[in-house]
């Protein structure tokens, strides 16, 4: 099953790159800018980059991100994720603005405004999808040694969620994982 699964990414990769599609995000971005942001001391910290396993049809996402809350309730960091399906790409790239932690199941919500919208997808090039308005997402890191992947979701435009902080306020988690998506390769890290 491994193989098939970086057969397919392989394929994905090489196929974005022979349309001259944008490219996935660079690997472990994530994890080198994961320390914190403008000198100031993180209450929370929460970084990685993988590729996560999509419903069938759906492929793969490939993201990066970190992100950091402060003291003064200010939030920091960055974000990447890429999918390519049907030769068309998902190519959001933003800057956070909150973050939320449950830090007994080692959870985190992160909401950010869209920086960049590189997708070629004309489903992702509504107005909710442009530069400036809100974006979210959230992990769930299960340990390296755990024998379950860490998991993530894709992004979420407003709609039901009226803003990024109302998503990282209500800390919303369906029951069993559903909606999100579990990692092939990368890590994530939640600290509080």
């Amino acid at each position: 099953m491994k193989q098939i699964l970086c057969a397919a990414l392989s394929a994905c990769v090489v196929l974005a790159a022979c349309e001259n599609a944008a490219t996935a995000p660079n690997r472990n971005a994530g994890l080198s800018q994961g320390a914190t942001d403008l000198g100031q001391e993180a209450n929370v910290l929460t970084f990685g980059d993988g590729t996560s396993e999509l419903p069938t049809g759906f492929g793969l996402a490939n993201f990066s991100f970190h992100a950091n809350s402060h003291a003064d309730g200010s939030a920091t960091g960055t974000f990447r994720m890429f999918r390519l399906r049907n030769g068309l790409t998902s190519d959001f790239e933003g800057a956070v603005t909150c973050v939320t932690v449950d830090p007994v199941n080692h959870r985190a919500w992160i909401g950010g405004v869209v920086t960049v919208n590189n997708s070629t997808d004309p489903n992702q090039q509504l107005a909710i999808h442009q530069p400036g308005m809100d974006v979210w997402f959230r992990v769930v890191d299960n340990g390296k040694d755990s024998g379950t992947p860490d998991r993530s979701t894709v992004l979420g435009f407003v709609g039901a969620i009226p803003s990024s902080a109302a998503y990282c306020a209500a800390q919303a988690w369906a029951a069993g994982d559903a909606n999100t998506f579990p990692l092939v390769d990368g890590d994530l890290k939640v600290k509080q």
